[in-house]
């Protein structure tokens, strides 16, 4: 497979699929934010006997509370995330919280509560979160790049290298975000804190599945010190694609289970390492190596030899 003579019909494909989510992102609200990015309240309920999700969730809605979600932990208890409750008035004789409402409206209608445990986000922290999880994908891709222009540090222009995998994060960080982000308009799709998790997850193994095809390079570049740049690099990725393919698979056969099985909570995890797995291997094949000769072919010497070979 001859990927590097392809390489603008591939950059066409890449544009297709990354410019509806760039509009996306455009269009406010750019994406929906969970609880965690927004404040909320975290309850978690542990019954006396099993009890249903549904008629957990038919209380809520009754209570106000349509959009709350509502884990099952185990068979006694649940994780109900809500947006910030309200407390009672401190001098208030005769009213309830928001809270102790919930907890005493499912006691009565679901099932006896044996105990339970309480936790809140206020605005203030919902918004240090965002600024973290934005520094820490920042900081994320910031080493990635010094530590692979490091580890090239033997060949003719390392940062080349580096900077092929960063266009090849960032491709695969516009289609992840701007996927959410549709989703988040057309079913309500929300991003929580295990989708940053997962977003930096997808930042690793991208890279690894881009490092594994450069390291191939570098070996060939050795070993075949007179052929084309070109070929090499074409070479590299068909050694490479069934070790990048089998490896790509079975991990996507975890994240659907994840994603069937793991309940709620998990979701957002899931849904964003499956979409990044599968474009981190499109992008470790299709992406970065394009970009490494793209960035190559203006030079005289290695243009020279493509215009020889073809």
């Amino acid at each position: 497979m001859n990927v590097v003579s392809i390489r603008r019909w591939l950059f066409v494909i890449s544009a297709i699929v990354i410019i509806p989510g760039i509009i996306s992102l455009a269009i406010p609200p750019t994406i929906k934010p969970g609880i965690e990015f927004t404040s909320g309240s975290v309850l978690n309920l542990t019954f006396v006997e099993p009890v249903e999700e549904s008629a957990i969730r038919t209380q809520l809605t009754v209570l106000g509370h349509p959009d709350a979600v509502v884990q099952k932990l185990g068979s006694k208890s649940v994780l109900i995330r809500t947006k910030l409750l309200k407390e009672a008035p401190r001098n208030a004789v005769n009213e309830v919280g928001e809270r102790e409402l919930i907890e005493q409206t499912i006691s009565d209608k679901v099932g006896s509560i044996e105990a339970s445990q309480f936790d809140s986000t206020s605005p203030i922290v919902a918004v240090e979160t965002v600024r973290n999880s934005a520094i820490a994908v920042g900081v994320a891709a910031i080493g990635i790049l010094i530590y692979i222009t490091w580890a090239f540090r033997n060949i003719p222009n390392p940062f080349r290298y580096g900077g092929a995998a960063i266009v090849a994060l960032i491709h695969d960080l516009l289609v992840v975000v701007g996927i959410f982000s549709i989703l988040g308009k057309v079913i309500g799709l929300e991003v929580n804190a295990m989708f940053i998790v997962g977003l930096l997850t997808v930042l690793g193994y991208s890279v690894n599945d881009t490092i594994v095809v450069f390291d191939r390079i570098r070996e060939n570049l050795k070993k075949y010190s007179k052929i084309s740049i070109l070929d090499i690099s074409n070479t590299s990725t068909n050694e490479t694609l069934s070790r990048t393919l089998i490896t790509s698979v079975t991990t996507l056969l975890a994240l659907f289970s994840i994603y069937i099985f793991g309940g709620e909570i998990l979701s957002g995890f899931s849904f964003a390492m499956i979409i990044g797995v599968i474009v981190g291997t499109y992008s470790s094949i299709f992406v970065a190596t394009p970009i490494l000769n793209y960035t190559k072919v203006n030079q005289k010497t290695v243009l020279k030899e493509d215009q020889e070979i073809n």
